[in-house]
């Protein structure tokens, strides 16, 4: 008997006799990706409740034990908490505002009273000024040239340069 069993199995082609290994390898990973297309779908369907769910550095109190009124007390104090954190946080940009107006302030203060120095001495910010601002110094010296000017005449001066005799008084005639 076990003759004709071989028989009929041998009349079948050999590819439809066994299945093969690459078959199997196909329908597991249609399985797989049928799976994944699944949970896809679930995630997509649901994705509100996810991009809800609170950060995980977060601790959220167990409610469930609690009564209403537990709950509402507890929401209220998380909600005061926001606020405090909220002024808190209005508070610091505050004061660093201030902080920034008081150095802004000191500056100018700062830059006042050099400037008053400045004035008050101004033999000392004079030679540092002018070097800066003036063109650079010859270094060669020249003798310096004095303005002589002739002494005046005591009486009247030709147009020629002679000096004029003074006029006969009236008396003298």
């Amino acid at each position: 008997m076990a003759v004709p069993d071989q028989s009929q199995a041998s009349e079948l082609p050999p590819v439809l006799q066994r299945p093969s290994k690459g078959f199997r390898w196909i329908v597991a990973l249609l399985a797989v990706l049928l799976a994944f297309c699944a949970g896809g779908a679930y995630f997509w369907t649901n994705i509100e409740t996810f991009a809800e769910a609170p950060p995980a550095h977060e601790v959220v109190p167990p409610t469930l034990g609690l009564s209403p009124e537990d709950r509402d007390v507890l929401l209220g104090i998380q909600s005061g908490q926001q606020k405090t954190a909220d002024e808190i946080a209005e508070l610091n940009r505050n004061v660093d505002a201030q902080q920034a107006e008081l150095k802004r302030v000191s500056d100018q203060i700062a830059a006042l009273a050099q400037r008053i120095e400045e004035l008050q001495n101004p033999a000392h910010i004079a030679s540092p000024a002018t070097s800066t601002t003036s063109p650079p110094v010859r270094t060669t010296s020249k003798p310096a040239k004095r303005d002589v000017r002739p002494s005046k005449p005591q009486g009247p001066v030709s147009v020629g340069g002679a000096p004029l005799t003074a006029e006969p008084s009236t008396e003298q005639r």
